[in-house]
């Protein structure tokens, strides 16, 4: 079965449930382990996507200079 994709707001609501869990202590030593290694993974996703949103919104503004100094043309 092939893995959905988190959303990068389910990811960060992840990341701050775990860190919520972390500061009260509610994580053993075995959790800990686990859900930091699901974090560095989380991270790793939103970074990626975040990258991948600058880069589309670079493209977008700069096909509007791009239309922009056409109509003054």
């Amino acid at each position: 079965m092939p893995k959905t994709e988190i959303s990068y707001q389910d990811a960060v609501h992840e990341i701050e449930e775990t860190i919520r869990k972390i500061e009260s202590g509610e994580l053993n030593v075995d959790q800990l382990t686990d859900k930091v290694k699901r974090v560095s993974v989380l991270l790793e996703i939103c970074r990626k996507k975040l990258k991948t949103a600058e880069a589309e919104i670079v493209k977008i503004i700069e096909g509007m200079k791009e239309d922009t100094s056409e109509d003054s043309d």
